[in-house]
């Protein structure tokens, strides 16, 4: 690795990062999603999480800001909350039949922009570079002490 600050593999995943997100904002935006809902809706569709704390645990955010995305997602149309059978002090949170609508068109949006991104990579590369970026995410989640959740991409 040469001692160039702007070659660390911190910096360059940095920039892959940005551009990656700039690349789904463009594309999500005309299917009224943001990139930052898409842990979200995934995990509503799943079934992975349903609560708000389950939100921004499986999204890895704090809850303020998970708060005001799930306010920003509910006045959009894409969520609702029904009040939680088991704790009456939160509400389980549901995707509406508009945003189940629209998740298909979203996720193969995703799946191009990242076709698209490797361009040029064979179907092994692009394999082994998954895999490296989850152990890099692994080792990341081990040293800051975060839990992974490599369904969370």
């Amino acid at each position: 690795m040469k001692n160039d600050v702007l070659s660390t593999p911190g910096h360059l995943i940095s920039l892959a990062a940005r551009g990656f997100a700039r690349l789904s904002e463009a594309r999500l935006k005309p299917l009224g999603f943001g990139v930052g809902q898409l842990p979200v809706l995934i995990a509503l569709r799943d079934g992975k999480a349903s609560t708000q704390r389950e939100l921004a645990r499986f999204a890895k955010v704090e809850q303020p800001p998970m708060a005001q995305m799930l306010a920003r997602m509910e006045r959009d149309g894409w969520i609702r909350r029904t009040p939680h059978p088991e704790d009456g002090r939160s509400s389980r949170i549901v995707l509406t039949k508009a945003a189940q609508n629209r998740m298909p068109d979203a996720v193969e949006t995703l799946f191009k922009g990242n076709r698209d991104a490797l361009n040029g990579f064979t179907e092994d590369e692009a394999s082994q570079f998954v895999n490296l970026l989850t152990r890099l995410i692994a080792n990341l989640d081990q040293i800051t002490g975060a839990t992974s959740s490599p369904d969370n991409s």
